[in-house]
C-alpha cells in the first residue's frame, strides 16, 4: 500500500506541476500572455504549492527526482521506495506534457508557419522550449552567455537552494519554520525566487522529470534533434547531473552543519534558562 499511495502521490503531484508550470511557459511563447519572467516565475510557484498540497497526505510531495534523492540521503526517506518514486515523476511528466501538446498543438504548428519555423532544425528550438529547457534561455536576448559548466553551476545552485529550505522549513527542530500548513506556500515561493534569478541562464529546471521527460515527448512529436541539441548532453549534464549534485550537496550540508546546530540543546534561546547545564533547585537534590 505504501508503494501504490507513493507511485500515486508522486504522479498526480509531478503532473500538476508540469501541466501548469510548463503549461505557462507555451502560453508565454504562444501568445505572449505573460509578460515578463515574473509572471511565469509566480505560476511556477503556485503549480509547486498546490501540486504538494493535492498530494503531500499520499507521498509528501517530492515531485522531483532531485528531492527524492535528497530526502534519501538526509535519511528521510527509505531507499527501496526511491525506484517507485522516481518512476511515478517521469511518468506523471511525460503524461502533463503529453496533454499540453494535445492542447496547443493547432497553435504550436501555426506559431511555426507564422515565424518560419522548421520542426527538427536548430531555429525550432523557439518552439520546443515549451517543452524541453535550454541555455542560455533563447528568450534571454543576446547579452546572455552560458557555457556549459556555468549552466551546471547554475542548475546545482538553484537546486541547492530548492532543498536546502525545503530541509529547513519542514524540520521539527526549527523553531522559526512556518506552521505545517503555510510550508507549501514557502516552498512555492522559494521555487519563484530561485526561477526569477536563474531562469535567464538555463530556464532554470531544478527537476530532471521537469526536463528530460517533457524532451522526450517533443522528440518523439517531430522536433527529433532539436529537443536533445546539445554537443556536451547537456541535457544529462546540466538538467539532470545538475540537480541531483545540488539536491545532495544540500542534504549534506543540513545534515552536517544546520541540522546539528538547531538540536544543540546547550544553546541558550534569550529569556530562558538551559535546563542541561544549571540544577533545577525547586527539585530535591537526589
Amino acid at each position: 500500500m505504501n508503494y501504490l499511495k507513493g507511485f500515486a502521490g508522486e504522479f498526480i503531484g509531478t503532473f500538476i506541476l508540469v501541466l501548469f508550470g510548463c503549461g505557462s511557459v507555451a502560453v508565454t511563447v504562444l501568445f505572449s500572455a505573460h509578460a515578463g519572467l515574473f509572471q511565469v516565475a509566480m505560476v511556477w510557484g503556485l503549480a509547486v504549492t498546490l501540486a504538494i498540497y493535492a498530494t503531500r497526505r499520499l507521498s509528501c510531495a517530492h515531485l522531483n527526482p532531485a528531492v527524492s534523492i535528497a530526502m534519501v540521503v538526509s535519511r528521510r526517506m527509505s531507499m527501496t521506495l526511491l525506484p517507485c518514486y522516481l518512476v511515478a515523476q517521469f511518468a506523471g511528466a511525460f503524461v502533463a506534457a503529453a496533454l499540453l501538446y494535445l492542447l496547443f498543438s493547432s497553435s504550436i504548428m501555426q506559431y511555426e508557419l507564422t515565424h518560419n519555423i522548421v520542426r527538427g532544425t536548430e531555429s525550432s528550438i523557439a518552439s520546443a522550449m515549451m517543452f524541453g529547457e535550454y541555455y542560455p534561455n533563447p528568450m534571454a536576448g543576446q547579452v546572455a552567455s552560458v557555457s556549459t559548466v556555468n549552466a551546471f553551476f547554475a542548475e546545482c545552485t538553484g537546486t541547492f537552494a530548492l532543498v536546502f529550505m525545503i530541509l529547513v522549513l519542514t524540520e521539527g527542530c526549527n523553531t522559526g519554520r512556518p506552521d505545517q500548513a503555510l510550508a507549501p506556500l514557502f516552498i512555492g515561493l522559494t521555487v519563484t525566487a530561485i526561477i526569477s534569478i536563474i531562469a535567464p541562464l538555463t530556464q532554470a529546471g531544478l527537476n530532471p522529470a521537469r526536463d528530460l521527460s517533457p524532451r522526450l515527448l517533443a522528440s518523439l512529436f517531430g522536433w527529433e534533434r532539436a529537443a536533445f541539441p546539445d554537443k556536451h548532453y547537456g541535457f544529462l549534464t546540466v538538467y539532470v547531473a545538475g540537480p541531483i549534485t545540488g539536491g545532495v550537496i544540500a542534504a549534506l550540508c543540513f545534515m552536517g552543519i544546520v541540522e546539528p546546530l538547531m538540536k544543540n540543546t546547550t544553546a541558550e534561546e534569550p529569556g530562558k534558562i538551559d535546563r542541561t547545564t544549571t540544577p533545577d533547585k525547586t527539585t530535591p537534590d537526589k
